[in-house]
């Protein structure tokens, strides 16, 4: 995968504040906000649905924000940051099928594994934030999606841009910077969700760089977080009385 991006003075300033701004805000905002979360999620019934949909304002707004600083460059074309078509397409739709299914394969299980009263690896990490109702597993999917197609965009589109083109690294180089950032984001989750943002991140990552487009990588980030929040039935010891879980 080869990219020439320009940012010129004023992209690269508006890419630099966006950058700061997930290295060093984004994961102490998500941990209070998580936590915030965690507190009143029993207590105030539209906790969840207030939650998913600040979360998804602020991925719009970062993509947004990614965009302005993408108009504002010198020269940064559409393939530069991920926006173009895949360098072999029927190779990249094989591999977006093969993840659909996986993830429909692996949510049938992890389901099956909930119907035993078995535990379902990963969900206590994120338990303040599994649906419980038809309306809670709405706004999560709409905040799954949105985190698919933004996260993509600005980390692993918009961010090994900038490594190429301001900070003159290789590109791998830079998608390894870029994969370090993200890995912060899973700091709401302790140090396990930084690890397992590591593992995923490296995931589409790996596609993003084997294909030369975020289609996959976007795919593979949508249809794994569905899988997770929208999917998979709220563990037993994780509902309330009065709490109405709908598989």
């Amino acid at each position: 995968m080869a990219i020439s991006p320009e940012f010129g003075t004023a992209g690269a300033a508006a890419t630099a504040v966006l950058a700061a701004y997930l290295l060093l805000a984004d994961p102490w905002i998500g941990r209070r906000m998580y936590a915030s979360l965690e507190r009143r999620r029993d207590s105030e019934p539209r906790a969840l649905v207030r939650y998913f949909a600040l979360v998804t304002v602020l991925w719009w707004l970062a993509a947004a924000l990614a965009g302005a600083a993408l108009l504002a460059a010198d020269d940064v074309a559409a393939s530069d940051v991920g926006l173009g078509a895949p360098e072999s397409p029927w190779y990249a739709a094989l591999l977006c099928a093969l993840l659909v299914v996986g993830a429909v394969v692996t949510g049938r299980s992890l389901r099956r594994l909930h119907a035993e009263g078995r535990s379902v690896p990963g969900l206590s990490t994120i338990a303040a934030m599994l649906p419980r109702t038809p309306a809670e597993r709405r706004i999560a999917t709409v905040a799954a999606v949105t985190d698919g197609l933004c996260a993509e965009f600005v980390y692993r589109g918009l961010l090994i841009a900038f490594g190429v083109g301001v900070l003159g690294l290789n590109v791998y180089v830079a998608a390894a910077i870029s994969l370090a950032a993200y890995a912060l984001a899973g700091l709401y989750q302790g140090r396990r969700g930084v690890l397992a943002f590591a593992v995923f991140g490296a995931i589409a990552t790996m596609f993003y760089l084997v294909t030369g487009s975020l289609l996959v990588p976007v795919v593979f980030h949508v249809v794994m977080t569905v899988r997770d929040l929208a999917f998979i039935p709220v563990p037993p010891r994780e509902r309330r009385s009065g709490a109405h879980a709908t598989l």
